[in-house]
C-alpha cells in the first residue's frame, strides 16, 4: 500500500495511487475478517443457540460495500480527469511497482483461498478475492504504464477506470453471495444430491421426506424425517440415525449440523 501510494504521488500516476488505496481497503477488510472470525467462532449460547456463524456472512457484506465504494470513486475521478483533458506520463517506475504488486497479491490470493476452504470461512474466501482484485488492478496499472510509455496520455486514467470496474464487479459478486446466504438459502445442488443419495442407499431407511437445508456461515444445517420399521427399539432407531449422520458428515465438504426425525413406516 505504502509503496504504491508514495510512488504514485511522486510520479503523478492516478492509477497507481488508486491501486494503493485499493490495497488500503484490502488491509481494512483483513481486520474485518479477523474480528468476524473471533465473533463467529464463539460457541452457541442462550441468545444464539445455533451459534454465531452469521457474523462471518455479515463481514462479507462489509467487505463488499467497501469494495463497491472504492471502485466507484476510482471510476468517477478518472472519468473526470479524462473529461478535463488531463494527461499523465508516469514513466518506467510504475511498471516495477505494479509488477511487484501483482506477484505479492497473487501469492496472498492463493494462500488465503486455500485456508478459507479449509476453514469453511465465507469472509476469508471473500477476502481472498479482494486480494485477487488488487492483483488484477495492479495488472491494469501495468498495462496502462506500458501504453503511456508509447505516448498515450490517457492510458493511466483508462487503467484507473478498468481497475474501478473490476473492483465493483468483485464487490457485486460478494454482496450477492452474502445476501443469498442471509436469506436462508438452501445448500448447493451437489450437497443436496449427496444427502438424497445417502438416504436412498441406507437399507434401514424405508422412506424419507421433509428434507431441508440452509447455510449459516461456513456451516450447513440439515433437517430430515426418515421412516423405519415400527417394531424396532429406540436404541436401534438411534443407531440408524447415527449411521446416516456419519455418512453425511463424511460426504459433505462443509461441516454439517444434522437433525433427523424418526417416524414409523406403516405398511400399506
Amino acid at each position: 500500500m505504502t509503496l504504491k501510494i508514495v510512488s504514485g504521488i511522486l510520479i503523478r500516476s492516478s492509477a497507481l495511487v488508486a491501486d494503493g488505496f485499493h490495497s488500503l481497503s484490502d488491509l481494512a477488510t483483513d481486520f474485518v475478517v479477523l474480528v468476524s472470525a473471533r465473533l463467529s467462532s464463539r460457541p452457541p449460547d442462550e441468545t444464539h443457540p445455533y451459534g454465531h456463524k452469521k457474523f462471518d456472512t455479515l463481514a462479507t457484506q462489509v467487505i463488499g460495500v467497501v469494495l463497491l465504494g472504492v471502485g466507484f470513486i476510482f471510476v468517477w475521478k478518472a472519468g473526470m480527469q479524462i473529461y478535463r483533458g488531463e494527461v499523465s506520463y508516469p514513466g518506467f517506475l510504475v511498471l516495477i511497482v505494479a509488477s511487484v504488486s501483482v506477484f505479492v497479491k497473487e501469492v496472498l490470493f492463493f494462500l488465503t483461498r486455500k485456508i478459507s476452504r479449509e476453514a469453511h470461512s465465507t469472509a476469508l474466501y471473500a477476502n481472498a478475492w479482494h486480494h485477487r482484485s488488487d492483483s488484477l488492478s495492479s495488472l491494469a496499472v501495468l498495462f496502462g504504464g506500458i501504453a503511456s510509455l508509447f505516448g498515450w496520455g490517457h492510458a493511466d486514467h483508462v487503467a484507473t477506470i478498468v481497475v474501478g470496474f473490476m473492483i465493483m464487479g468483485v464487490a457485486g459478486k460478494i454482496l450477492y453471495d452474502g445476501l443469498i446466504e442471509l436469506s436462508e438459502h438452501s445448500a448447493d445442488q451437489e450437497s443436496i444430491q449427496k444427502i438424497e443419495d445417502i438416504l436412498n442407499q441406507e437399507s434401514d431407511v424405508f422412506d424419507w421426506h421433509a428434507l431441508r437445508t440452509r447455510k449459516v456461515g461456513g456451516e450447513l444445517f440439515v433437517d430430515v424425517h426418515i421412516l423405519v420399521k415400527p417394531e424396532i427399539s429406540v436404541r436401534e432407531s438411534h443407531e440408524i440415525c447415527g449411521k446416516v449422520e456419519e455418512r453425511i458428515h463424511r460426504e459433505l465438504t462443509k461441516p454439517a449440523n444434522i437433525l433427523i426425525h424418526i417416524e414409523p413406516h406403516e405398511k400399506e
